[in-house]
């Protein structure tokens, strides 16, 4: 083929991959189709055997809402590929990938992403790479030493949220890499990526050493950040594994090496520990307390509304806590948060006294006085846990 027919070949790629992106109108508000263009129009292609194409491409820009999504395919992302590998001089000094990090956000994980956060404390954080259903799937199972599982798409993004979403949570000192790496089609291999960054590092130019992706270009962390990345965390790659009892069983085991909260910790972690303590003082729910008890006999949960002055309003009676507590809720029967706890908290100890015909005495709300209950059944195993007064023990 002649440098003319390759020309043509390659710009007919390019054309075709734009195209596509201008018929799919996920792309027309994606930074990745907005940066290609962008970079493409400074060239002297994109000035003129481009330039219709650009056109069209521009026409259908709508404000940008995202940036690199991971597509398994992108047609941004395959045009810019082609135009490189053809004018790889050119192609050096363009800036075709969207890099702009997003704005942090307070707590944590600080950085949005496709992601589940399982347990702050706990010491490893997955990553499923470009398998999206793996991560879904160990969130449910929820291991012990599961702190946050997501999917990483692109080598450049994808590795720096990594990074400050990890540095922000000292707890987390073990990274496993699982899953498939992204679909060559683009081009993208973060997996690889990040196992390099762990063996080789950047160069002088932000690059990670030896990284097969197209662009591995760590542009919105620093070199401490990353130094900092690298020493707090061990990388654990079982990069192509997709059986979640594997991974569930190395989770455990690399949990039982935990070396604790990282002591030198890059960034002050937003998340406040807060020691709660017991109330030493009942605040009155104005709407009014509850009586509850199992009724043995027919199998059911009885709730008892009184109000304040211990005058009985309202009888509510079914066979779940959920059903119990959600008709309270939508008649307006309780109206703080913390006695909707106390609700919530003693019906499912009703429910289980019923299950497993154990006896059932209703506890002190938190801060009551403890007084004796009005009245009980122990035949029964049912019990009111409140007196006759205002101060009974389940207001």
């Amino acid at each position: 083929m002649n440098a003319t027919s390759e020309k043509e070949s390659v710009f007919k790629i390019v054309s075709n991959q734009l195209a596509e992106a201008v018929a799919a109108p996920k792309c027309h508000k994606c930074g990745c189709l907005h940066k290609t263009v962008e970079a493409l129009s400074g060239t002297e292609a994109g000035k003129n055997e481009l330039a219709p194409i650009l056109a069209e491409a521009r026409s259908v820009f709508v404000p940008k809402q995202y940036d690199c999504l991971g597509c398994p395919v992108c047609y941004p992302a395959i045009a810019a590929n082609a135009f490189v590998e053809a004018y790889p001089d050119v192609g050096a000094g363009l800036d075709l990938c969207p890099t702009e990090e997003p704005n942090e956000r307070q707590g944590w994980p600080p950085l949005p992403g496709d992601f589940y956060v399982v347990r702050y404390a706990a010491p490893v954080a997955v990553c499923t790479l470009n398998s999206e259903p793996l991560a879904a799937r160990l969130a449910n199972r929820k291991p012990e030493g599961l702190a946050i599982v997501g999917t990483m798409h692109t080598e450049n993004l994808g590795i720096e949220r990594v990074i400050k979403n990890v540095l922000a949570n000292p707890h987390i000192r073990f990274l496993l890499l699982c899953g498939e790496d992204t679909e060559q089609a683009v081009g993208h291999l973060p997996g690889q990526s990040l196992e390099c960054l762990f063996r080789n590092g950047l160069d002088d130019r932000g690059r990670i050493k030896g990284a097969r992706g197209r662009r591995p270009v760590l542009k919105n962390v620093s070199r401490d950040e990353v130094r900092a990345f690298l020493d707090q965390v061990e990388l654990v790659s079982l990069i192509g594994e997709q059986d979640e009892e594997i991974l569930i069983k190395r989770i455990d085991a690399i949990s039982e090496r935990n070396p604790g909260t990282y002591a030198h910790g890059f960034v002050e972690t937003s998340v406040k520990r807060i020691q709660a303590t017991d109330p030493t003082r009942l605040t009155l729910d104005k709407a009014g307390y509850f009586v509850i008890y199992p009724e043995r006999r027919t199998k059911i949960l009885v709730v008892e509304h009184y109000t304040n002055q211990g005058v009985l309003d309202c009888m509510i009676e079914g066979n779940s806590t959920g059903a119990l507590y959600t008709e309270a809720i939508e008649r307006n029967l309780v109206t703080r948060l913390d006695h909707a706890a106390y609700l919530g908290r003693e019906l499912a100890r009703a429910e289980q006294s019923l299950l497993q015909e154990a006896p059932f005495v209703q506890d002190a709300a938190p801060g009551a006085l403890l007084v004796l209950p009005s009245k009980s059944s122990s035949e029964t195993g049912s019990a009111y846990g409140c007196s006759d007064t205002q101060e009974g023990c389940c207001q």
